[in-house]
C-alpha cells in the first residue's frame, strides 16, 4: 500500500526537496502541496492523505492551528501530522504535539530518517523515542493550560495493567522494551497500548505522552525504577 503524503510548507524549495526524496521511495507518493495552513487543511480534507508533513511557521494559518483543526476533525481521523521544524528544541514542538501531531523531525533531517519517520507515523506510532523529545515534553507541558480531559479521573477507565503500561509509554519505552520489562510478548504490550489509546480517545502514542503529563500521572524529572 502506498503512503500518501501532503507537504505543507511556505518555502517552495523545501517542498521540492522533500518531494524529490519521497517520490523516489517505493511505496510513497506526494499527492499534494500546500503553502499555508489553511490550504493544508483543505488539501487534507479533499485528498485524505496518510501523512501531512507540516511546517510550523506559515502564513494565513500557522502549522499549529492547522494541526489542531486536522486532529479535531473526525472525518480526518486517519490523517497523521508529522511536524517539520527548523529548531527541534522550540517550545512550538510541544505545542504541536499537544495540538495532535504524531511527532517531529528537523528540516535538516537525513533522507533515510525522513522516510523512516513517515513510515512510523503512517503506521499509527509516534516519533517520540529520542530522549531529547521526552525531556522537551516534560519541560514545557506542565506550563501549558490543562485540557478538560486531562484529569486524573479521566484515567479511571484504565485497568491497573493499562495504567502501568501508560506510564512506561510516557517515559518513551517502545512496545519491545515494555514487553521485556513486564515479561510480556510485544504483541500483548501493543494490545494494552492500543486499548489505553481507545479508552482515553487519543490518536496515538504521542497523545498518550501528552495526556500523561497533563494529568499529572508523570512529572518532569520522574525516573523509572530498575526493571
Amino acid at each position: 500500500m502506498t503512503i500518501r503524503v501532503l507537504l505543507a510548507d511556505d518555502q517552495a524549495l523545501i517542498r521540492a526537496g522533500f518531494k524529490m526524496i519521497i517520490d523516489a521511495e517505493p511505496g510513497m507518493q506526494v499527492v499534494a502541496e500546500a503553502a499555508d495552513g489553511r490550504e493544508a487543511i483543505e488539501q487534507a480534507r479533499a485528498l485524505r492523505a496518510d501523512v501531512v508533513l507540516m511546517d510550523i511557521r506559515m502564513p494565513v494559518l500557522d502549522g499549529l492551528e492547522a494541526t489542531r483543526r486536522i486532529s479535531a476533525d473526525d472525518a480526518l481521523a486517519g490523517v497523521r501530522v508529522l511536524v517539520v521544524t527548523t529548531f527541534e528544541d522550540d517550545d512550538n514542538v510541544v505545542l504541536a504535539l499537544q495540538a495532535g501531531a504524531s511527532g517531529f523531525v528537523g528540516k535538516n533531517v537525513a533522507p533515510a530518517d525522513l522516510l523512516a519517520a513517515i513510515r512510523v507515523v503512517a503506521a499509527g506510532e509516534a516519533l517520540l523515542s529520542p530522549a531529547a523529545t521526552r525531556a522537551l515534553v516534560g519541560r514545557f507541558l506542565t506550563s501549558l493550560p490543562a485540557q478538560p480531559a486531562a484529569t486524573s479521573a479521566a484515567l479511571d477507565v484504565l485497568t491497573d495493567r493499562e495504567r502501568e503500561i501508560f506510564v512506561l509509554v510516557a517515559h518513551g519505552l517502545s512496545n519491545e522494551e515494555i514487553a521485556a520489562r513486564l515479561f510480556l510478548s510485544p504483541l500483548t504490550a501493543k494490545t494494552h497500548v492500543n486499548r489505553a489509546m481507545a479508552k482515553l480517545r487519543v490518536r496515538d502514542r504521542a497523545q498518550l505522552v501528552v495526556l500523561a503529563y497533563q494529568s499529572g500521572l508523570v512529572s518532569p524529572g520522574d525516573r523509572l525504577s530498575a526493571g
